[in-house]
């Protein structure tokens, strides 16, 4: 009954009732999608979806962020409708439907999961173990699709977050630095290398050279213990709130920024600063 919930509501007029709300959830968007439903759902494809998809997905993490509970509930919320929505369109075409996508991630889990779920039980140490155990199962189920331990990390990812993922997949065979200092050690080269470049007016190579850097600054928040993502849009926001006050410090004077020189600018920065 559960896997035709969808379509046997496609049609139906009044709002479906259904007593379990992800059920009635699944029914609703089948019936926006219906010939008749609406104009706006019925025109989405994959594609167009896809900036909604991540969208949702940070609105989701700026929830977690403010600890706003309501708000949190309410991004998640949007967040599986858009993963109901994809998966109704991909059932209009008898490609798959939103309880294969279920049953796929179920069984997924508990494969991966055989400290947890195996009849010979064995418990892991720690998390660490737990994700190189993931890794050598995950390699095992791919078989000959899968031919470098980096693959399976999306290129769609924000660049600072894949950086992290691929150095994360290296470091669980040895390919890492033993301790934040070796990472401190190689950004202050990198650093060098983007100054040597800089001087020589080499302006290709500053592009590169400064990717290096990136990339290593990613290396040495992770052995920090650190999320790159993270602690760079924690920083964006806090010079987003200081530079609020310094436009507010400057209303009060009746001027704006571009009324302003660097000094004043800096002058009143330096002050919010000592008083955060």
């Amino acid at each position: 009954m559960l896997w035709n919930a969808g379509i046997t509501t496609a049609r139906m007029n009044p709002a479906p009732d259904h007593p379990d709300p992800i059920v009635r959830l699944i029914q609703i968007v089948a019936r926006l999608r219906a010939p008749d439903g609406c104009p706006w759902d019925i025109e989405q494809t994959h594609e167009s979806l896809t900036p909604h998809l991540l969208e949702e997905a940070y609105e989701v993490i700026d929830a977690i962020q403010q600890k706003d509970d309501a708000n949190f509930r309410e991004e998640l919320g949007d967040f599986l409708l858009q993963v109901v929505l994809h998966s109704q369109i991909a059932s209009e075409t008898g490609r798959f439907n939103v309880y294969q996508v279920a049953e796929e991630i179920c069984e997924k889990l508990v494969r991966r999961h055989p400290h947890v779920f195996g009849e010979s039980g064995g418990k892991l140490g720690d998390s660490g173990a737990v994700l190189k155990q993931w890794e050598v199962i995950k390699r095992a189920e791919k078989g000959d699709k899968q031919t470098s331990i980096l693959d399976g990390v999306a290129r769609a990812l924000p660049a600072l977050m894949r950086a992290e993922k691929i150095q994360k997949k290296a470091a669980r065979v040895g390919f890492d630095w033993p301790d934040a200092q070796g990472a401190l050690e190689k950004l202050s080269e990198e650093i060098a290398e983007l100054r040597a470049a800089f001087d020589a007016g080499q302006v290709g190579q500053v592009a590169e050279e400064l990717g290096d850097l990136l990339f290593s600054v990613v290396n040495v928040s992770r052995k920090l213990g650190c999320e790159a993502e993270l602690a760079l849009a924690r920083a964006t926001e806090k010079f987003t709130r200081r530079f609020q006050k310094v436009e507010a410090a400057l209303a009060e004077q009746g001027k704006a920024p571009s009324d302003s020189t660097l000094e004043e600018m800096d002058a009143i920065w330096n002050r919010i600063k000592t008083e955060a």
